[in-house]
């Protein structure tokens, strides 16, 4: 199983040094997440909480992710970086693909790309995409960054993204891997036809367990049972070794966890998550490995 840190709702002057904390600890990758920007008033209740409300505020910091990822890469050397997820229905997928291609080829190919569809309807108005279609153009846009990833000329002609040859320099050295969250049936097809892997939410042990069921037997209907796919999650009901061994047993391959709120007091300091990460290395991973 490989560790991850999700760097969320904290700081921005706490991520640099916490991505060297995270490296120099053992850790394999960071989990960086996305939000444009707050609006005042929503028209849909946020998907994963009981009362369907932000567990953030309107000044809650959030980095834009392809900011913060080189700025990580250039203070490390072996930790690699993912979105989980990047809101990929409200960018066009060229845009997203150069900063992306770009961000491969300056780290040493340490970045990966996690992809969701974002839930707020007022993102999408306000960043003038329809939010009906968004299921539809987040699929065309995954082989879009796919195909101008390669390298060589290029040409698409989908439902909506429509370009004629082109060419997008330099392109990475190695296949940059696309991570696709969501739990809706269309979610996880998403992720298990189209994905290298699928990113969870916040989910219990159960739940894990019956989503990994459905990506596998989604992928062995598509023939891709022998396929490399990665499982990556946030658990929320484990909290041990012998919980840990379960959902490696079940087929997680990753590990995404804030170890800061694990063990006690004040979560906030830079030093409390820099002592949280050794306590965590320590005691899981070193473990593990």
């Amino acid at each position: 199983m490989k560790f991850s840190v999700a760097l969320a709702l904290l700081e921005p002057s706490q991520i640099l040094p916490l991505a060297v904390a995270a490296e120099r600890c053992g850790f394999d990758a960071v989990a960086v997440p996305d939000s444009v920007f707050y609006p005042e008033r929503v028209s849909a209740p946020y998907p994963y909480t009981e009362d369907g409300k932000r567990f953030w505020s309107a000044q809650t910091p959030w980095i834009e992710p392809w900011v913060a990822i080189p700025a990580m890469a250039a203070v490390t050397s072996r930790l690699h970086f993912y979105t989980n997820v990047l809101k990929l229905a409200i960018r066009h997928p060229l845009l997203v693909a150069k900063t992306v291609g770009s961000a491969a080829v300056l780290s040493g190919n340490r970045v990966a790309l996690g992809v969701g569809l974002g839930w707020i309807p007022e993102e999408f108005r306000f960043c003038g995409q329809a939010y009906e279609t968004r299921g539809r153009r987040a699929d065309e846009a995954i082989a879009v960054i796919r195909a101008v990833l390669r390298g060589g000329m290029v040409e698409y002609h989908g439902d909506y993204y429509d370009f004629e040859r082109l060419e997008m320099s330099p392109a990475p050295s190695e296949p940059v891997p696309i991570y696709v969250g969501g739990l809706s049936k269309a979610g996880l097809r998403r992720a298990a036809l189209l994905g290298d892997g699928w990113i969870s939410v916040m989910n219990r042990e159960s739940e894990l367990r019956g989503f990994i069921a459905q990506l596998s037997s989604l992928r062995s209907e598509a023939g891709l049972a022998g396929e490399p796919f990665e499982i990556k999650v946030v658990c929320t009901d484990v909290v041990d070794l012998d919980g840990y061994r379960r959902l490696e047993e079940a087929g997680v391959t990753d590990l995404i966890s804030m170890p800061w709120y694990l063990y006690g007091g004040d979560p906030n300091p830079l030093e409390t998550k820099e002592r949280a990460l050794e306590r965590f290395a320590e005691t899981v991973i070193g473990k593990l490995r």
